[in-house]
């Protein structure tokens, strides 16, 4: 079938609302997935016809589809075409549901997520933290059925355990077999004749659990980590979901991270640049020998490898790179002066007159 969304829909592209609507009604009617429940390929073509009646019933819609195709869209074709509900909010507005089909039992239980703080030296070697979580767990007193003492679930009669159930119902597109969960037993196949008290039924409890989490060294800020069946329990026994576990890494108060490198800047004096430096660095993992050869550059840096941060989940560590900044004094005392007004002179620089009052007349050009 083509994937022009007139020609999904039998229409030429002069079709009125109405037309539009009557192709539509017609079209859904052959392909609804009720209609063809052993046909994956009238299910996939029933969602396409979907997609293209919602777009060519919306005239703003439709305005940029027929001037720039699919792609004005957005998207690419590829979104959902039904905003925020998707394919369900269709079927159950034209069929009362039924294009979902849900297994019987009890339902997964939420994912939940939290926010761990650590900081740049836990990403250098790795860290094992513990993260308290407000969840649900399972209630110990019915065991997660939900059913009070000396009793148990018992089979839902109306649908026979299975969870759903076949509706006969009269719709825009005329008389429609739907199959939804049962009212009876919410689709879970079985009934509580007698809730257990402390958890009203639901088989479950709040409560607020600590987990431990190995965090792998080299992991960056805003990452995720995930822990499988650490989310709450579901309800009435239902599997639980999961727990993921969202990193922040604090700013360090010497070191800044640049990818895996470890990035320092080192303030230095003019004359410190200029005759040269040694200092011991307190790195993050262990101390580092820095000469700084006279003569050195504002901005220089200088590269220690394979002592930055190590590359997650592989082998090999980044740089260390100490970035030098030459710090030039804001005030002088009248030695310090005289002796740079010397050094001036011997060096033959041009510098700025001592009479600090006919200076201050000058204007410059620049701000």
């Amino acid at each position: 079938m083509s994937s022009d969304f007139y020609e999904l829909l039998g229409v030429s592209r002069q079709a009125s609302a109405d037309e539009l609507k009557k192709a539509y009604r017609k079209k859904a009617r052959e392909l609804h997935p009720d209609a063809n429940p052993d046909n994956p390929e009238a299910e996939n073509l029933f969602k396409e016809v979907s997609r293209a009646y919602e777009t060519l019933s919306d005239a703003d819609a439709r305005a940029r589809y027929d001037r720039f195709g699919e792609q004005g869209l957005g998207g690419g074709g590829g979104g959902d075409p039904f905003g925020g509900g998707g394919l369900g909010d269709i079927f159950d507005a034209f069929f009362g549901g039924g294009g979902q089909r849900q297994q019987a039992g009890p339902p997964r239980g939420q994912d939940l997520e939290v926010t761990a703080r650590i900081d740049l030296e836990a990403v250098m070697f790795g860290t094992k933290i513990t993260v308290d979580v407000p969840t649900a767990i399972r209630c110990e007193d019915c065991n997660g059925t939900g059913a009070g003492a000396g009793t148990q679930p018992v089979q839902c009669v109306d649908c026979n355990g299975s969870g759903q159930v076949r509706r006969m119902r009269n719709s825009i597109l005329g008389q429609m077999v739907t199959t939804g969960p049962c009212g009876r037993c919410g689709g879970m196949g079985q009934v509580v004749m007698t809730p257990c008290s402390p958890c009203n039924g639901d088989g479950r409890k709040r409560s607020k659990e600590s987990y431990a989490v190995d965090v792998p060294a080299g992991i960056s800020s805003g990452q995720t980590l995930r822990l499988s069946g650490r989310g709450a329990v579901g309800p009435r026994g239902g599997p639980p979901g999961d727990l993921y576990v969202h990193v922040a890494v604090a700013q360090h108060a010497q070191f800044s991270r640049d990818d895996d490198d470890l990035v320092y800047d080192l303030p230095l004096t003019y004359a410190q640049a200029a005759l040269g430096f040694h200092t011991v660095l307190e790195a993050l993992d262990g101390e580092l020998d820095l000469v700084v050869p006279a003569g050195t550059q504002h901005g220089r840096e200088f590269v220690a490898r394979g002592r930055g941060i190590p590359h997650l989940n592989g082998r090999g560590k980044g740089n260390l790179r100490v970035r030098v900044s030459v710090m030039v004094p804001t005030e002088l005392s009248d030695e310090q002066e005289q002796l740079l007004r010397q050094l001036a002179e011997v060096s033959g620089h041009e510098v700025a007159s001592p009479d600090k009052g006919i200076f201050s007349r000058i204007k410059s050009a620049f701000t």
